[in-house]
Formats: structure tokens, sequence, C-alpha cells
């Protein structure tokens, strides 16, 4: 069996080249945020907040954590189909648990229609809660132009509890998910682990960090660790021109991370 970094070399040299439009690269604006149901840190249950914040950047795709659908804490509200009228743009969801007599689980938001999605169950172990990776398929299609872009965009969140031992193993699962295909993907989420620690190291093996710096995320009032990220395959040979925490600290407990990548030449 090939080690995961002679993998990550053999993807490198058989990726697609990049798109390019009119002779200018094209600029995705990604935004990735655990919206903790739409519950903000004043007690305070509104999703105008959270849809706001989300046109705030005008994001071309929007990865969510921490969603609601048909649950009683939040009115049976239809959260992922609320967020798509609240924004404009497209939304598809999975649930990774039941909760009550409703889903608790990811969301993705699109300003292209979806093609298709799925949910990737990842490991659990103990007792803990079953977490999974949504995969949406979306063909960007830059305006003034006729060009299709296929991309892959996954939101996901992973386990809390110590030791690192699930989230490694849903690092390896979504690494693993990852080196099958070809084609750009973007992983963005709630990784529950800081920079530093062995989680994002078995990510940095094949993906690329959007911040060269730590971004604190959290608490929201006043943070001082990140653990939301956006992290690009090595197919997507972006160039990263802004990325950046947004100043907004109470629609939810975590704040959310913003990502301009421009696709190269």
């Amino acid at each position: 069996m090939l080690r995961l970094k002679q993998c990550v070399l053999f993807i490198v040299f058989i990726a697609l080249p990049t798109s390019v439009v009119g002779g200018e690269a094209v600029q995705l604006r990604i935004l990735s945020w655990n919206i903790h149901h739409g519950e903000g840190t004043d007690g305070r249950l509104d999703l105008d907040r959270i849809a706001a914040v989300i046109k705030s950047v005008q994001p071309d795709m929007v990865a969510l954590q921490e969603v609601d659908k048909g649950c009683d804490r939040t009115q049976k509200a239809n959260q992922p189909g609320l967020l798509a009228e609240l924004t404009g743009l497209h939304a598809v969801f999975e649930k990774n648990i039941k909760l009550g007599d409703g889903e608790y689980g990811n969301a993705v938001l699109s300003r292209w229609p979806i093609v298709s999605h799925r949910n990737e169950a990842l490991p659990c172990l103990g007792n803990g809660e079953q977490r999974g990776a949504l995969l949406a398929e979306v063909i960007m299609k830059p305006e003034n132009s006729d060009t299709a872009i296929p991309l892959t965009f996954i939101s996901t969140h992973l386990d809390h509890r110590k030791p690192d031992a699930e989230r490694l193993a849903s690092a390896e699962r979504i690494n693993l998910l990852a080196l099958k295909s070809t084609g750009r993907i973007i992983l963005a989420g709630d990784l529950n682990a800081p920079p530093t620690s062995a989680v994002l190291q078995r990510f940095f093996e094949y993906w690329e960090n959007s911040s060269i710096e730590s971004l604190p995320t959290i608490p929201a009032d006043k943070p001082r660790s990140q653990i939301d990220f956006i992290l690009l395959s090595p197919a997507v040979k972006g160039k990263v021109i802004e990325c950046r925490v947004l100043d907004e600290q109470v629609a939810s407990d975590h704040r959310a991370i913003f990502s301009v990548i421009e696709l190269a030449p």
C-alpha cells in the first residue's frame, strides 16, 4: 500500500490545469462558519442575523456546521432552506444525527446550482456523536463567460473530545476521499483542533492551509484559538488573495473564516 505522501505526489502530477476566463484567473470567495443552530451568544435565535453576516462578504461557496432542520429547539425551521432564501444562494443539507423529531448536521450554500451531493459518515469512536462530511459538486460558471469549472466542496465538523483519536481517524478518512479525485476540492469546517495539533498536521500532509498564520475563531467574543479552517487540495493550485476572520462576535459562538482564492492560469 502506498504511503499517503507518495500518493500526494502522484495526485499533483496528474492534476488537471486550472481554467482561465478571458486570460484572467478566476477568484473564489469562500466562507466557513459554525452557526450554533442560529443561536447567538446573546441567547437569541436569529437566522436573519446569520444571513446578513454571510451576505456581507458576498461568498461563492459557504460551509456551515451545526445546522438544524425541523428541530424543536429552533421552532422546527428548515434552516438550510431559510438561509438559501435569505442569502439568494443554493443550499444542500445532510444530517449526521437525529435531534428529537428533527435533524442536525452540515450544510453548503452555493452561488451556482449544486449538481450532486452526498454525506460521508466519519469514524465514530466510543459513545461520541456521529460526524460526517458533506460533499457538494458544483460547476462554477464565472460571469461573462461560458467556461465551466468543476469543484468539489466539503463541509465538515469533527469531534470535540480528547484525546485526538477520532479526529485523526476522520482526517485520514477525508484525506483518502480526496486522494480518489484529481479534481479541485476545497475542504472547510470546524475541525475542533488548532493549527499546531497532530490532527491539522495530518490534514497538512495533503491539504494547503488558506491562512499562513493562526486566525483565532473561538470563543467568539475574544478569540484565542483557531479551530475553523478552509483547506485547498493540490489540484486547486490556488493563490490565496485574502484570509481573515469576520468581525462578528454575537451571532454564533464561533467567528466565521473567509478566504478569497485565485485559481492560477
